[in-house]
């Protein structure tokens, strides 16, 4: 039979019983009905059981009518267990000081974060959370209920439609949705579409307003292509012009690219160490040593410790810190070439906007110089090339 709680919290001791009058012991103590279990005979005229701290005690009588010695083989039991923790104080306040630690870590407001806001600055939302006593290290038994920092926070804040405020474990969220307000039509003044760049123009579509010139015509910047002015010199009115331009637009950039690439592979050496992390910082448990790699990249993870849905500021990190070796490939002039060429077209099409496309391109120059390719390349591009330009009276 197993020890029960009640044992356990009772204390019990396996005995070693020796006598002639064995049997007859156990009879009187099964009589007076005490608490023994898991009897076995070691030998002859020798057994072991367990017996409850107060059964031992009322011992002695029967001992000396059968004429029995016993033994005490080993101790359990919460008195036990109290008495080692008495002997050893220092142990024992610590470890009620850690327990005490822990409960005041986690009783602490250690992080505060903002969800939901797009156009209501974060640090606005924090100083009005601040005066409703929302703030690092304040104690969560003295915040109001979520609900009441609700209403506070939401009459604070306007151009909000709604606040909510979470306490999950030692961090508080403060959720937010923003109100929606209709925008205000702009109100623009009468303007001319201009020619943002040199170009000869491919498509004119006009809106609003006079075109002023016409497909295959080459403009330069600031040339009038749609007119905000309507009627003639007698009767004119001015309008906001509006339409689609595109136009050729030629481009001419030099382009370098390495023959020799650089890139990092790993070597498979790594070394860990581990960091016993409290609050916002940490105190290091393994790993010691400098680090034996010239070339490395650290890798970390880091595990908090939980409770229900309470994140506690206690946790574990660990570092891998990896071995890293660079590496050298030597790039063909043809290869080199292709790619320069690839990310010219990249920064070309970037720069030009969306509706741009490149109709044409052509290798001006190109020269294998200190390790590079040197290249020099003409770009013909069509694209969007009206901006808009108020017309001074």
């Amino acid at each position: 039979m197993k020890s029960s709680f009640i044992h356990r919290l009772r204390g019990y001791v396996l005995i070693e019983v020796r006598g002639r009058q064995l049997e007859e012991l156990i009879n009187r103590m099964a009589v007076m009905q005490m608490s023994i279990w898991d009897i076995h005979y070691s030998a002859e005229q020798q057994a072991k059981m367990f017996v409850t701290i107060p059964d031992f005690f009322r011992l002695r009588p029967l001992l000396k009518e059968t004429g029995s010695r016993i033994r005490i083989k080993e101790r359990h039991g919460l008195p036990f267990w109290l008495d080692k923790l008495e002997k050893r104080k220092f142990f024992a306040l610590g470890l009620l000081g850690f327990f005490i630690g822990i409960y005041l870590l986690s009783s602490v407001v250690w992080q505060i974060r903002v969800e939901g806001n797009e156009t209501i600055e974060t640090e606005k939302i924090l100083q009005a959370a601040e005066r409703e006593g929302i703030h690092k290290l304040q104690w969560k038994f003295r915040l109001k209920e979520p609900e009441a920092l609700s209403r506070s926070l939401l009459s604070q804040l306007p151009g909000i439609a709604w606040v909510g405020v979470e306490v999950r474990g030692t961090h508080v969220i403060i959720k937010i949705v923003e109100a929606t307000i209709p925008e205000t039509p702009q109100l623009l003044s009468p303007r001319h579409l201009v020619a943002s760049k040199n170009a000869m123009v491919t498509e004119i579509f006009a809106e609003k307003g006079k075109p002023v010139v016409k497909p295959n015509a080459y403009v330069r910047k600031g040339d009038i292509l749609i007119s905000g002015i309507l009627g003639d010199e007698a009767h004119q009115q001015t309008v906001v012009a509006q339409g689609k331009v595109k136009g050729l637009v030629w481009y001419k950039p030099a382009v370098e690219v390495p023959l020799v690439w650089q890139y990092k592979t790993y070597t498979g050496e790594s070394k860990t160490r581990s960091f016993l992390v409290i609050g916002s910082r940490g105190v290091q448990m393994s790993g010691y040593g400098k680090i034996p790699f010239e070339q490395h990249e650290t890798l970390p993870e880091q595990k908090m410790l939980t409770w229900r849905n309470y994140t506690l500021p206690i946790g574990w990190l660990r570092e891998k810190i990896m071995e890293v070796r660079l590496e050298q490939r030597q790039v063909d002039p043809k290869e080199a070439s292709a790619i320069g060429l690839e990310q010219a077209r990249g920064q070309i099409l970037a720069a030009a906007g969306k509706e741009s496309r490149i109709l044409s391109e052509k290798i001006l120059h190109e020269k294998t110089e200190s390790g590079k390719v040197y290249m020099e390349i003409l770009f013909e591009v069509e694209e969007s090339i009206a901006v808009e330009q108020p017309i001074v009276p």
